[in-house]
């Protein structure tokens, strides 16, 4: 179990320290759009009670919650994984590291779980201090359910940013499936309305998608004295759950990993055992050297095969 967690940390390293560098950025990133959903939806509509008896705000706050866990989770874990995989190509070299693979799920999913339950606490902790200011949310409850159910929605949705940044082929296919299914997701699955009150039709439809579940445990958790909490939804999001990781697990498992070329040679390869050849980090490959010969034999020094080791045209460039 221990060799489980270190390498876990392993594989997140990179990315908790992306966080680190990056933290006022990721704090902004990540309570601008659910303040302005909060504006926009909470205090611009003010419709008044709900048919459950409590305010507006209150209602649409956990809704609110719940959609910031699959925007911040899904977001981090797929934008950072699709750059590493198809840009940096440094997922691919990290495939070929003696690294279990439910490590690699877990490391990778870190950034998006944290960031998520960070952004999930903040805001909520705004509308808990809402309350108090007697604006809004006065309603609210923090319980040790919501706590279960708010980690819960975000660790699920980092599993799917995983599962749709391993699945997508391009930048563009990653925005595709934004368009067509986070989007959707975003406004209709009982974040800013109650599922119960749509035609079962629609209801059968939307209990489709995990946020719709997310949406009802994290309400009724958030409003205990006003709704009977949802059991069923609990095990159908944990179910959501078990099938990302699954489904992660697997494209993982049967990922074709070829190592990357440039110029016909292997990243990470060693230079040839000739001493005149220069090395950079240690003697390992880290740009290919130019195959044409010098363009002045004269001036520049060359290798025994005729490649360029001048700073302007070989691989001691820095």
């Amino acid at each position: 179990m221990s060799g489980l967690l270190k390498q876990i940390y392993y594989v997140a390293w990179g990315d908790l320290m992306f966080m680190k560098h990056n933290f006022l950025n990721i704090v902004i990133m990540s309570i601008m759009s659910p303040i302005l959903y909060l504006v926009a939806f909470g205090f611009g509509l003010r419709t008044g009670e709900t048919s459950i008896g409590v305010s507006y705000v209150s209602f649409v706050i956990p809704g609110i919650v719940a959609l910031s866990s699959l925007n911040s989770s899904f977001s981090s874990t797929s934008t950072r994984m699709n750059v590493q995989r198809l840009y940096y190509r440094s997922f691919d070299e990290m495939m070929m590291c003696p690294l279990s693979l439910h490590a690699i799920v877990w490391g990778k999913c870190m950034l998006g779980f944290i960031r998520g339950v960070f952004g999930c606490f903040l805001l909520y902790a705004l509308g808990l201090c809402l309350g108090a200011a007697g604006i809004g949310g006065m309603e609210l409850c923090l319980t040790p359910m919501f706590i279960v159910c708010t980690i819960l929605s975000c660790v699920v949705f980092s599993f799917l940013g995983m599962a749709a940044a391993l699945i997508a082929k391009s930048h563009a296919s990653m925005a595709t499936f934004n368009s067509l299914i986070i989007l959707p997701m975003t406004f209709l699955c009982g974040t800013f309305f109650s599922v119960a009150d749509l035609n079962p039709v629609f209801q059968g439809i939307l209990y489709c998608f995990p946020l719709t579940y997310s949406s009802e445990i994290i309400r009724a958790a958030a409003l205990p004295d006003f709704l009977d909490f949802p059991w069923l939804c609990l095990v159908g999001l944990l179910a959501w759950g078990i099938a990302f990781y699954a489904l992660n697990y697997w494209l993982l498992k049967t990922r074709k990993v070829e190592p990357s070329y440039r110029n016909g040679m292997r990243v990470g390869d060693p230079w040839p055992d000739v001493p005149s050849h220069p090395t950079r980090r240690n003697g390992w490959i880290t740009m290919s050297p130019l195959r044409d010969p010098c363009p002045n034999p004269s001036v520049h020094v060359t290798d025994h095969q005729g490649r360029c080791l001048s700073p302007a045209y070989g691989p001691s460039a820095s």
